[in-house]
């Protein structure tokens, strides 16, 4: 089973409350809080789409830019002795930390 749908380049996640009986989720990536929810399958899709739709009407009506998830810029928190040695890594292999993270990352996720 998959746990997250996408629409116009959101995602969103999917959950299930056996107590409430209903479907529900939130964008994922972004500040703003996004939410929907339906007691189906079929409700759960039409309340993302049309709770994203909102959101975008809302951007256009405010003159905002919308915000874009997974812009290629995170945190990530390591152990000092990791950070160390992935940092000596790059080094001796004329490598900044961001292009050894990233390569690490391609290699791991199994895409160039």
């Amino acid at each position: 089973m998959k746990n997250t749908m996408e629409y116009k380049g959101y995602i969103g996640s999917v959950e299930f409350s056996e107590e409430d009986g209903v479907f529900f989720g939130k964008v994922q990536g972004i500040r703003s809080l996004i939410s929907y929810e339906g007691t189906s399958a079929s409700e759960l899709i039409e309340d993302f789409h049309e709770a994203v739709n909102n959101y975008l009407d809302l951007c256009k009506e405010e003159n905002t830019e919308p915000e874009t998830a997974y812009k290629g810029s995170f945190n990530v928190r390591l152990s000092s002795d990791l950070h160390r040695r992935a940092a000596l890594y790059a080094l001796s292999h004329q490598q900044t930390l961001n292009s050894f993270i990233e390569e690490a990352v391609r290699q791991k996720l199994g895409s160039e």
